[in-house]
């Protein structure tokens, strides 16, 4: 995993924008990939910033990059914790929590769709993405939009904004520790 990669795909993350950000990843061998991941911890920890695997497949693994401050302000809101609660979440403390999406993908059959709640993805949003098993939505940005549409095409655009920034400063030689917004 390079940085380049977390820079093209976590760029509002970073910026401290936006709570979490998943992608996936190829590898090679599991150690290799955790040996950077572990790299990338100690980098990015102390910017406030957490690194880790969610799911492994035959050669790619799905990667959450995320604030803890943030995530834990998310999961105290009662809508992320009705939702989560319907989900099968009991302790929504953001360690188990985290821990009860990992099991959730590594389940298998149905996608977790309230990993949104887990990616800063506004309540509403991700409630009705799973009551209407994705149809019925107003727009598609980085998530389907359920809510309000002016806001949600706002953070679309502020996010795409951020993520063109970030790769140029990126090619013009920015470390990713540069890049990060200490939070």
């Amino acid at each position: 995993m390079t940085d380049e990669m977390v820079v093209l795909h976590c760029s509002p993350t970073l910026a401290g924008m936006k709570t979490g950000s998943m992608f996936s990843c190829p590898y090679g061998s599991r150690d290799a990939l955790m040996e950077d991941i572990r790299g990338l911890n100690r980098r990015l920890v102390p910017k406030g910033l957490r690194v880790l695997p969610l799911r492994y497949m035959e050669t790619r693994a799905l990667i959450y990059v995320f604030r803890p401050s943030d995530l834990r302000r998310d999961l105290a809101d009662g809508r992320v914790i009705s939702l989560l609660q319907g989900r099968g979440y009991g302790d929504l403390q953001m360690e188990p929590c985290i821990c009860r999406l990992i099991d959730r993908f590594r389940e298998g059959g149905e996608f977790p769709h309230e990993v949104g709640v887990f990616l800063g993805y506004p309540p509403e949003d991700v409630q009705g993405f799973i009551e209407n098993r994705a149809g019925g939505h107003k727009c598609v940005g980085c998530w389907k939009v359920y809510g309000d549409e002016a806001a949600a095409r706002k953070t679309f655009d502020r996010y795409k904004k951020c993520t063109q920034v970030y790769c140029t400063q990126w090619e013009r030689g920015k470390s990713i520790e540069r890049l990060t917004v200490a939070g």
